[in-house]
């Protein structure tokens, strides 16, 4: 299996190579490593498992074994860490260079995904869009997700699986699982059946991931000793205007700030005047 990644450690402006762009339309994702550096992430990381709004606003959603995942989802990217990596020049360009088109590129969300030792939960085959079908936003091709790892993800801890190149497949019907919207089973156990490939995408901390609405992934629950946590942003073009929405963060184009913005700022974590997501009015998950 050979995976396109560059190294992005060595390089003074991390930007997405032409390659990397045409991986990411053939396959549905693409990995950029060493996207954030160690010291950056480090920050990153430690804010974020000392952040007591982080901690008060995040949730359980339950998998169909009974295990549970944690996260923590919000939608307008204030001046807080968070807001300044999912506004930073690096994450944003690499956006606009995968979606394309005119229209400025907006943050409909991020989400601090905590996977803890031994009882981190399953999420369960799923498209993004199979969620933001339900917020009636019309065009999945304007949306796009990117992941970046706190810590290192392996096959042990949980890492995130997807199928290469199912995101030509379009949005496949959805149905609960757990607590979960979960992609139909024939559907995902067909596309094994046909080669389509199953990839595990394991990270270094400080990676990041790209990846497209319709593409299909999941992830097994965290049986290990160590941690995964990871910090996923949700992109969208101003020009794909949700019908179920309530939040506009998804249609404002985003300030953007210099990739230098994380190290050089002194500041702290969430606050809890944050639009935090409540398990209670998602309404994917209804």
């Amino acid at each position: 299996m050979i995976v396109l990644q560059i190294d992005f450690k060595n390089s003074k402006k991390m930007q997405l190579t032409p390659h990397q762009i045409e991986a990411f339309h053939r396959d549905g994702y693409v990995i950029a490593k060493g996207f954030f550096t160690p010291q950056e992430t480090a920050k990153l990381y430690a804010t974020a498992i000392e952040d007591e709004a982080i901690s008060q606003h995040s949730y359980n959603v339950v998998d169909q074994s009974g295990k549970k995942s944690k996260l923590a989802l919000w939608f307008t990217p204030g001046d807080d860490i968070y807001g300044l990596m999912a506004r930073s020049e690096r994450m944003v360009n690499g956006v606009s260079a995968l979606l394309g088109g005119t229209a400025p590129v907006c943050h409909f969300h991020s989400k601090l995904m905590q996977k803890e030792p031994k009882v981190g939960g399953a999420w369960e085959w799923h498209q993004d869009y199979g969620y933001w079908y339900k917020n009636q936003f019309l065009f999945p091709e304007q949306m796009l997700s990117v992941m970046v790892a706190f810590n290192d993800a392996t096959i042990e801890n949980g890492c995130l699986q997807v199928i290469k190149g199912s995101h030509k497949l379009g949005r496949v019907n959805h149905g609960f699982a757990g607590e979960q919207v979960g992609a139909d089973a024939v559907m995902v156990e067909n596309c094994l059946k046909s080669g389509m490939e199953l990839v595990y995408v394991e990270l270094k901390a400080g990676d990041a991931l790209f990846f497209h609405s319709n593409l299909l992934h999941r992830s097994d629950a965290n049986l290990s000793e160590k941690s995964r946590w990871s910090f996923i942003s949700a992109y969208n073009l101003a020009s794909n205007v949700p019908f179920n929405e309530k939040s506009t963060a998804c249609i404002t184009p985003i300030s953007i700030v210099p990739d230098t913005a994380l190290l050089t700022a002194n500041l702290i974590g969430k606050g809890n005047t944050a639009d935090f997501l409540s398990k209670d009015t998602d309404v994917t998950l209804q």
